[in-house]
């Protein structure tokens, strides 16, 4: 056919870039398309190594030529590959290569050729989308949480990190600061977000109706035991189990609990037919598992074992600058439930609730603002209509130096806790919190902790 003398137009023209090179990996051939993305020209290219473009998609066998050298002419061919290469200037592109092998009319390998489509304007949206995403996030919700804070942007990037491992997470908080969301938060940002997510509240069952509800129960257990029982442990197979105030479960429970850590299996209640569970460990408590430990009313291997990654969420009053953030996402969560068309709320009243101490955390300001929608008739919530205890007068200086005073002291205590918890290393504080170890130096200095009080416990 004559059309192929005209190839060398057809593959000028394309918009992908291609480039042909010989059983060694050298250069013969590249289109303006290629000089354009890769920003060498022909002459700079043509009689050098491929190897130039530094392509994180090209697998080295060894030395030699052909299939002794290259994955490539190996395999045959390459399909809709990501890779990175590295331009002219030194900058990474994103490309997605194909390449297939050349050869002679006997057969034998003549050399190969490869397209590279540029993918940087794609993975710069897809950059760009995810970027807002993110930013919606803060204000929508991130898996439920609200808040646009520091602290709680440091708490969503820990969520993110953490959440692609299998680490036990241990999350601890005043109560009412919402651990209960983070723990399903951990499971939605993970790989096992289609699984189920079971949730256990330790505290409020005795210690043989928590064992049968950990780990269920066969026929005739125990009197009243009619049938068989599923436990929750077996129902978060291959999903996430949350046990709630971990701090509560009672020292026979704590010892089972270890052995499933350990081994993943579950015994069922009246049975001793081992059952193998995959589960997820994420617990909870307020409590200072620490202090229960050194007591001996807290097991110490189980509390090493489910506190791989401590996860500290702020109080409240650590985080003021999310109340009106929290008060609108409330007020929004109200209007559907009770049809009023409150819209916000006046000045004075922000201004009580951001003065407030909130001892009750999140949970105390959402009854707040479902009481003042009991109270109020009109589109926006005033002072009047909020719970008499945030009206308390007060002196705003002081009660702001009280606050102050208070959330240093949580701060350098918390600070203590981290440094005992690794033992006096810094860096491994550091880790712990997220922080750089500078600024665990700096935070030592600014509280005055002496090495004394981190070497109570150790």
């Amino acid at each position: 056919m004559q059309i192929a003398r005209y190839w060398e137009t057809i593959v000028n023209t394309l918009q992908d870039g291609l480039i042909v090179v010989d059983p060694g990996g050298r250069i013969l051939f590249l289109n303006p398309a290629a000089e354009k993305l890769t920003g060498y020209s022909a002459a700079d290219l043509v009689g050098n190594s491929c190897r130039t473009l530094n392509c994180t998609g090209c697998r080295i066998i060894g030395r030699g030529v052909a299939e002794k050298w290259c994955a490539l002419y190996a395999t045959g061919d390459v399909k809709a590959k990501r890779c990175l290469i590295t331009n002219k200037d030194g900058r990474a592109v994103h490309v997605v290569k194909n390449g297939s092998v050349l050869r002679n009319e006997s057969g034998h390998i003549i050399g190969a050729v490869e397209t590279l489509t540029d993918m940087s304007e794609i993975v710069r949206q897809q950059q760009e989308i995810e970027s807002l995403r993110k930013s919606c996030q803060l204000s929508d919700g991130f898996h439920g949480l609200v808040g646009e804070s520091p602290a709680m942007q440091q708490v969503y990037e820990l969520i993110d990190n953490v959440a692609q491992t299998e680490a036990p997470v241990l999350i601890q908080g005043q109560s009412g600061t919402g651990k209960e969301l983070v723990a399903r938060a951990i499971h939605e940002a993970g790989p096992r977000r289609d699984k189920p997510f079971i949730k256990v509240n330790c505290a409020a069952l005795n210690e043989n109706l928590l064992e049968s509800e950990l780990f269920g129960h066969v026929k005739g257990a125990y009197t009243g035991a009619d049938r068989h029982r599923v436990g929750r442990f077996e129902a978060a197979h291959e999903g996430t189990i949350f046990l709630d105030e971990v701090g509560d479960i009672p020292p026979p429970i704590q010892i089972k609990l270890l052995r499933v850590l350990e081994e993943k299996e579950i015994e069922r209640v009246g049975d001793h037919q081992p059952i193998g569970v995959n589960v997820r460990i994420v617990t909870a408590t307020n409590r200072d598992l620490e202090a229960l430990t050194a007591q001996g009313s807290f097991r110490e291997d189980l509390f090493f074992r489910i506190s791989v990654f401590p996860l500290q969420i702020p109080s409240l009053s650590g985080r003021l600058e999310d109340i009106p953030l929290l008060v609108q996402h409330f007020i929004r969560h109200n209007v559907l439930n009770s049809g009023k068309n409150i819209v916000g709320v006046s000045a004075a009243a922000m201004a009580a609730l951001t003065n407030y101490a909130w001892p009750g955390n999140v949970r105390e300001l959402r009854s707040a603002i479902e009481y003042a929608f009991v109270l109020c008739k009109d589109a926006t919530i005033e002072s009047g209509h909020l719970p008499p205890k945030i009206l308390q007068p007060h002196h705003p200086s002081e009660h702001r130096t009280t606050r102050g005073n208070r959330t240093k002291l949580r701060e350098r205590e918390d600070l203590v806790r981290v440094l005992r918890q690794a033992a006096g290393n810094q860096s491994e504080a550091a880790r712990i919190l997220g922080v750089s170890r500078v600024t665990i130096w700096k935070r030592i200095k600014k509280y005055g902790i002496k090495t004394v009080e981190i070497r109570e416990t150790f």
